[in-house]
This record gives C-alpha cells, structure tokens and sequence, in this order.
C-alpha cells in the first residue's frame, strides 16, 4: 500500500494553501481531490481578501506580489438596496479604508495550483472513508478501491467532510436560509439594468427577510444569490422545479412578487440554470479533543454561513498556520497539531458567531435597516 508522510484531502483554497508553504519550506504533500480535474466544476465567485488573515497567509506562501496583480480595480465598492430598488448606501472603492481587495476564487486558486510542483494534486481521488491504525498511521480509502497510508493526514474537504467523523460527531446544520444561484454573462451590454443595481462591486438588495446579493466579476459578468429564509427541503420539496430553468425562473419571481420589477428581470434574464443551495453551518464553538495524527482545516473545522466574510480567509489562514507548524515541529508532529489546533479554535468560534449575527442582522422584517447602521458604526469607528 503506498505511504504518504503529509496526506490533504481537498484542493480548495485552504489545503492547497498547506501544501504551498510546505512546500517553500522543502516540505512536501500529496493532496487528493474528488474532482476529475482543476476545471471540473466553477469556482464560485468574488472574495475580500483581509490583510490579518488571507494576505499574511499569501505572503507566507510567496504568492503576495502574484495576488495583487489579480485584484479587481474597483471591487471593494458596496451598494445596499431595499426592496423598491432604492439605494441606500453607494460606497465608491476610496471610502473603505480596511483594504480588503476583491479577487475572483477561481483566479486565486489557479495561482495556488500553479505554484505547486506538478502531480502534487492527485484528482479523481474521492475519499469515501478513513480509519486509524494500530500503529497510530491512518488509513485512507478511495471510491476506486485503492487505499493509501499516512502519518498526518489533513482533511480540508469541505462542509461534508469523510475526515471529520475521525475527530467530530458534529454534522452540520441547516441554517435556516437557502441561496439560489444565477448569473447574467456581459452584463452591461446584455442586461444593463442589472449591472446598474449591482453597481462596480457587491450588491446587496434586502428586505421583508429575502435579499439579492451580487457582485461583478472581472469578465463583466454578474453573480447573483436569491436568498430565502426557508425549511431545510424547500430545494428539494418540488415547490420549485430547477430541473426546468424557465418554470424556475416564474416560481422564483413569485416569491419577491412585491419587490421591484428590476430585481425580477435579474432572475428572468439570468443565462443558464438556477442552482440552490442551502446554507449550512457546524455548531458555534466546534472544536474536537486532540487526536493524534490527524487535524482539519477550513469549512472542514469551521463550516459557517458567509455572513462574516471569513471563509475563505479563514482557510487560507488555517492552512499557512499549520504549515508553518508543522515546519517549526519536524520531528514533533502532535506539538505542530496542538499549536495549531489551540490558534484555531478560538479564531473559529469568533468568526461563527460573527456570521450567525450577520445572517440574522441582513434577514429580518427591518431589513436593510440593520446592515445600514451597521455600515455606519464601521464608518464611525
């Protein structure tokens, strides 16, 4: 059976960031995604970068100089809305002054997947479980039938995690409101009303405890979330057919039926299919006793709604920390683990409860009301 000394699972932002600064450290990894290829599936979309967290990460890696050259001129700009289309709040780029510039996830993750040597990635390898051995090694099992050991395994696998349940029976929770998914491909050409809403950056439209929230990405396109404080099966339930794009699009619409008309065009001229996706979060306060030989990172140790702005940053930071201790601990592997693990916890449970507050501060019956004073007392401060 083939022996890995640092096995990640999960070529996301956070463990592909583990495996870069390893590897400036002569360290290396072998890292195992479900994915077929780097291209398999869409990336998501914008992210504000922090300068505490995912850019100190970035500059652990190397990569800071590569990263600012990805920015999107403009990004940070913010426009809030209520439900009859009026602006509340337009903050042009100059107004902020906490210098979280905005890059497109799949750019950032190309740059990270780039800066590896090649092979580090094994795709095509899902985790369909993981067992620890007698000889304190685990044991990892692949939807193909083959099996690897390792003496530090990582699982940065996101929300639904095969490694997790080794140190963790927390599963996570639906967290009351789901998301529906569109975008509007060369928005100021094709669909200019909706480039106007979202504006040079984010957009958020909030009100009666519904919202749309967008944002531009570099190629002029727009990405838009419907969101919905709704049961936990209302994707599944039938209610909405999203195998049938455009009795989707007339179901969605009835639901912000009293809002105006303009944010009904972004949801009828959405090019392509409507995806939904329920938000779901790990309990406030997650954290496991230490186990010996294994660790998680990002969405995998923290899984929040993204109501604080943290998840990416938080993966990212998760992933150089670990790295740099386990480059401080060569011959002591579990010392690596409890520094790391003793900076995660506590960072983790602030950042959720920041997102729990955030999601009941942007979806409630006075809505935008509460995201604008917040806004404000951030401009004060």
């Amino acid at each position: 059976m083939t022996h890995y000394p640092i096995a990640i699972i999960g070529a996301g932002l956070g463990g592909l960031m583990l495996a870069r600064v390893l590897h400036v450290n002569s360290f290396e990894a072998a890292v195992f995604d479900l994915d077929a290829s780097p291209t398999a599936r869409t990336q998501g979309g914008m992210l504000d970068i922090h300068v505490e967290s995912g850019q100190a990460a970035l500059r652990a890696a190397g990569l800071y100089d590569e990263f600012r050259d990805l920015v999107m001129p403009g990004g940070e700009a913010t426009r809030v809305l209520d439900k009859h289309a009026t602006v509340r709040l337009a903050a042009d780029e100059d107004d902020r002054d906490d210098d979280r510039p905005e890059v497109h996830r799949r750019s950032l993750r190309d740059l990270l997947l780039g800066s590896l040597p090649e092979g580090t990635v094994r795709w095509g390898a899902k985790v369909v479980g993981a067992t620890r051995l007698a000889d304190g090694r685990h044991e990892v099992t692949l939807a193909d039938g083959n099996s690897f050991t390792t003496d530090l395994l990582i699982g940065a696998d996101g929300a639904w995690s095969k490694v997790r349940p080794l140190v963790s029976a927390a599963k996570p929770l639906y967290a009351g409101l789901s998301f529906v998914e569109l975008s509007l491909e060369d928005a100021d050409r094709r669909h200019p009303r909706a480039a106007e809403l979202v504006g040079g950056g984010m957009m958020f439209a909030l009100g009666d405890s519904k919202g749309m929230l967008g944002h531009r990405n570099p190629d002029g396109s727009l990405h838009v979330y419907a969101a919905l404080l709704t049961d936990e099966g209302w994707s599944t339930s039938g209610e909405i057919d999203f195998a049938d794009t455009d009795k989707a699009k007339a179901a969605l619409v009835e639901h912000f039926a009293d809002w105006h008309e303009d944010f009904h065009g972004i949801i009828t001229e959405a090019d392509g299919a409507l995806v939904p996706r329920p938000i779901h979060a790990l309990p406030v306060g997650h954290q496991w006793d230490r186990i010996p030989g294994v660790t998680l990172l990002g969405d995998a140790a923290h899984l929040m709604s993204p109501f604080a702005g943290e998840g990416a940053n938080l993966a990212l930071q998760d992933g150089a920390e670990l790295a740099l201790a386990i480059v401080a601990n060569p011959a002591r592997p579990e010392d690596a683990l409890t520094q790391y693990e003793a900076a995660l916890f506590p960072r983790s449970t602030t950042a959720a409860n920041q997102s729990a507050q955030g999601l009941a501060l942007c979806f409630n019956p006075q809505s935008p009301q509460g995201l604008l004073d917040f806004f404000a007392e951030m401009s004060e401060r």
